[in-house]
């Protein structure tokens, strides 16, 4: 009988040594699930933001909201969105993926990152998610890319922008929002710098604490505004505009946003890194465009980003372009 209480005694000890060595491992080992598209080839969604974060020393599990041969830039396009269609149950795919890490006790993270959801039963789970993973860890941080639209043209279905207004922009921590998606969630035409300040002031209001603004053209610049009520701050950065167009550099803005507001001791550093990071990217990626423009190939797989090619812009930018208080 003793020896059996004893067994049993050294079981329960066992077992709270090893959920304090996890919960020791998950604060001090930065863990991200990240809920984006996902293509076979090429740099959109979660292909776009896994490298890097890894390369800044994130653990990163990832969930496909979007599976796709390449994206849509292609004259082809293959793969499947995923919604509501159950699997022969009452559960849906995202179900079974977060149950299984739930059962496996796994899905202890420092942060939630999502991107493109192409489907509102998906985006609506996403939203039940971000509560359960808040309440097993209170401190995780949600950074919410909002990806609707760019350029006056909407990507997903109308009736995902309420729900990104009503459900999921009030439990963001952290919203990366372009000039168009700010100008759709808030309802307010954005065509200067004061209006901008309006319509962040408005997303405040809903719930994020920070909200980054990954671009707007504003006076014929390019420029990304960042506004941190925890840390008063406002600030900008005019960014030189490169004569071609990129796929797949909202989704990277917001990893290494991400990133740099975790390992940074301020916003303006991070704010630099993220910026000059991407910039980075970008350029290595023009220059090989511009070196094999003229192979045979579709136009979109010259302009891919070369992120493998970036590793040195990734882990040790090159400050160039700095932020400004406004």
């Amino acid at each position: 009988m003793v020896a059996s209480i004893d067994k049993n005694v050294a079981f329960i000890l066992q077992e709270e040594l090893r959920i304090k060595v996890m919960n020791m491992s998950s604060t001090k080992n930065p863990r991200i699930l990240s809920i984006q598209s996902h293509v076979v080839s090429g740099y959109v969604g979660n292909k776009s933001a896994t490298f890097p974060l890894q390369l800044l020393g994130f653990d990163v599990d990832t969930i496909n909201s979007v599976q796709l041969s390449n994206h849509t830039g292609y004259k082809v396009v293959k793969g499947q969105v995923l919604n509501d269609k159950d699997l022969g149950k009452s559960t849906t795919m995202i179900d079974e993926l977060v149950h299984g890490l739930a059962e496996n006790d796994l899905d202890n993270y420092t942060h939630l990152l999502t991107g493109y959801v192409g489907s509102a039963s998906f985006l609506k789970r996403i939203a039940i998610l971000v509560k359960a993973l808040k309440q097993k860890n209170p401190h995780l941080i949600y950074v919410c890319d909002p990806v609707i639209g760019d350029n006056g043209k909407m990507y997903v279905p109308e009736e995902l922008k309420d729900i990104y207004k009503k459900e999921i922009v009030p439990l963001a921590d952290i919203l990366t929002p372009n000039q168009f998606e700010i100008e759709l969630l808030t309802g307010k035409k954005v065509n200067n710098i004061d209006e901008l300040q309006i319509a962040i002031k408005e997303l405040h209001k809903a719930g994020p604490q920070i909200v980054a603004v990954s671009s707007s053209e504003i006076n014929s610049k390019l420029t990304a505004v960042i506004s941190s009520l925890k840390d008063d701050v406002l600030l900008k950065v005019d960014i030189p505009q490169i004569p071609a167009s990129f796929t797949g550099t909202g989704d990277l803005f917001a990893a290494l946003f991400l990133a740099h507001t975790y390992l940074q001791n301020d916003i303006k550093t991070a704010t630099e890194k993220t910026i000059n990071s991407l910039q980075g990217v970008l350029q290595e990626t023009f220059k090989a465009f511009n070196e094999y423009k003229n192979e045979e190939a579709q136009f979109s797989r010259k302009i891919e980003l070369r992120l493998i090619q970036s590793k040195r812009h990734i882990e040790n930018p090159e400050i160039t372009l700095r932020a400004e208080f406004l």
